[in-house]
């Protein structure tokens, strides 16, 4: 086995809704949030405010923050590995639920490795996993296509492309998209499936007003939702278990 060198990465969940973090953060993740001082983080705010969350009294001033965007300098972020002091504990945070799904974590994860940096993944809210074991669909084939294209055109050829998969195969498929872009992707798969297609829509998970609902895409069509700027994620499957 490859020697390990003493440093350590945790892979830190972030809320994925306005909720007190302790209904979805084990204790052991709000502890080792009042403990690190360094974080590798997708937006520096967001994560900012994380920690106030969970630790009022935390002086952020004495806490180090390297961004980790989809357009950063990864031989900067090698550098900033490598110069992690022995013994060093570091936290990653995405902007939302689990890092490295849908965020440029796994870049800095491949680097970890390389370094011979200990990666240590902990569990907490991803609404992707959330979705998916609340839609009443199979959990045991399942493909997270992400962010289908922004172009009309393209973006129905994705989804034709993915309820074919569903319907060949069995299979769950699992689409999220920015939430100011929600209502035309949800247009979109109720105009481009078939009727008896199953649709699971999940919104707002983990909060208060968390809605999750799952039916025909004929009857998604009587009665559309309205989910503009609402954080969802979407399932389709053939309904056959």
């Amino acid at each position: 086995m490859k020697q390990k060198s003493t440093q350590t990465l945790y892979l830190i969940p972030n809320l994925i809704a306005d909720t007190e973090p302790e209904k979805v953060l084990p204790k052991f993740i709000l502890d080792l949030l009042k403990e690190l001082r360094i974080f590798f983080v997708e937006d520096i705010r967001n994560a900012r405010r994380l920690i106030k969350k969970v630790y009022p009294g935390a002086n952020i001033n004495q806490i180090t923050f390297f961004h980790l965007g989809k357009h950063s300098d990864f031989i900067e972020t090698s550098k900033q590995l490598s110069d992690l002091p022995e013994g060093a504990k570091a936290g990653v945070i995405s902007e939302a639920g689990l890092p490295c799904i849908a965020d440029p974590g796994a870049k800095l994860i491949s680097l970890a490795h390389k370094l011979g940096i200990r990666v240590i993944p902990l569990s907490g809210p991803s609404s992707i996993i959330l979705a998916l074991i609340s839609s009443g669909f199979s959990g045991q084939n399942f493909s997270f296509y992400g962010y289908l294209p922004i172009l009309k055109k393209e973006r129905i050829t994705s989804i034709r492309e993915i309820e074919k998969n569903v319907l060949i195969n069995n299979q769950t498929a699992i689409l999220m998209e920015a939430p100011y872009r929600n209502n035309q992707l949800l247009h979109d798969i109720l105009e481009t499936c078939k009727k008896e297609t199953m649709l699971s829509i999940a919104i707002n998970i983990t909060a208060d007003d968390e809605y999750i609902d799952t039916q025909k895409i004929q009857d998604w069509k009587k009665n559309k939702p309205d989910i503009h700027k609402k954080p969802a994620i979407f399932c389709l499957s053939s309904g056959i278990m």
